[in-house]
């Protein structure tokens, strides 16, 4: 089967690959452009490990076509800090001790700032609801929900 090319833009950088149509996105991301911060935990958009954005839009990138990449914006963890300069919410991760083995961390991240672009003032209500998607087996939580509205509240502060 031939390969497709593909042009988008990720994290805000202009990037080419070729895909196979049968790639998920998730693969291409790690595969052709080195982005390993996204993880598979499922293969089925069960537990969120592969969370990223595509314009704007939280999905779980294993449920998506590399090739459906072609012309979109995707952002992943990858692009979450500014160079040396932790973003808010992976600040307060590493405050509050909100991650244990990680493998789960760059999903919910990637799900807390979508959350926070929309909503930049959630109730503990809504950041449960939103990051209910994305599966911890080591954290229990609340340490996450805490570093979430910390984050939010830090960033309401600096607008």
């Amino acid at each position: 089967m031939s390969k497709i090319h593909v042009t988008t833009v990720v994290n805000g950088d202009e990037v080419e690959f070729l895909a196979d149509p049968r790639e998920t996105l998730l693969d291409c991301l790690r595969d052709h452009l080195g982005l390993t911060g996204s993880k598979e935990g499922c293969g089925t958009g069960d537990c969120g490990a592969c969370s990223v954005t595509v314009d704007g839009v939280l999905i779980s990138s294993c449920l998506m076509l590399g090739v459906e990449a072609q012309g979109k914006r995707i952002a992943t963890i990858e692009g979450m800090a500014n160079g040396e300069e932790l973003h808010p919410l992976q600040r307060q991760f590493v405050e509050h001790a909100a991650l244990q083995c990680g493998f789960c961390t760059p999903g919910i991240l990637v799900a807390a700032k979508a959350l926070l672009e929309k909503n930049p003032d959630p109730t503990e209500t809504e950041v449960r609801y939103w990051l209910a998607g994305n599966l911890c087996r080591c954290t229990g939580y609340d340490k996450i929900i805490r570093a979430v509205m910390d984050a939010a509240s830090e960033m309401r502060g600096a607008a």
